[in-house]
């Protein structure tokens, strides 16, 4: 059962609508968020968002994604919960844009949240819910995160997010085995 899901984006104005920020994205885009009760603690925004009866913890870390794992750990010791009961969902640059996979486990792919996430965890077995958004043809991986989606992906971009929210809205509802079905995939 997930009981923390935790949104991945930079802070600032500069980050609100690069790639880098598709997880705060799709927060924003899940039914009734812009009534949320927000909390400040540890370095993040945080609330609790209830399934039916089950009580989940949204964490929205507030500090660059590359020092996400202080977030995510600091919520997990104070909430008592394990790694195998946190999703992160995040942008993924192995996976074509408006792609959507759930997975356990598994490598970084170089995404710097993940990696952080995996030193302050001590291991990598919590869920994930990758969010393609391609791979540059041309220039740094670096500029191309931190840069806007093309006006081409803008396109179908709201369709994107609002896909991944009501996913997310299943995976919240659903035993994790049965949103592995559902929405797993290796690619």
């Amino acid at each position: 059962m997930i009981r923390m899901a935790v949104f991945i984006g930079n802070p600032g104005r500069e980050y609100k609508n690069t790639r880098h920020n598709i997880g705060w994205m799709v927060l924003d885009a899940i039914p009734g968020s812009d009534t949320f009760n927000w909390k400040k603690k540890f370095n993040a925004s945080w609330t609790d968002y209830f399934a039916g009866t089950d009580k989940i913890i949204i964490l929205k870390p507030e500090i660059f994604v590359n020092k996400s794992g202080k977030s995510v750990l600091s919520a997990a010791h104070f909430f008592k919960i394990k790694p195998e009961e946190i999703i992160i969902i995040h942008d993924d640059l192995e996976l074509a844009f408006e792609k959507i996979v759930l997975k356990k486990g598994g490598g970084t792919g170089g995404h710097n949240a993940l990696r952080s996430i995996n030193q302050h965890l001590g291991t990598s077995e919590y869920y994930r819910l990758r969010l393609g958004i391609g791979r540059p043809v041309y220039g740094s991986v670096s500029s191309f995160v931190l840069g806007r989606f093309s006006p081409d992906e803008e396109i179908s971009l709201q369709s994107f997010v609002e896909k991944a929210a009501s996913g997310q809205e299943d995976i919240f509802s659903l035993t994790v085995d049965t949103a592995l079905k559902k929405y797993g995939s290796t690619r």
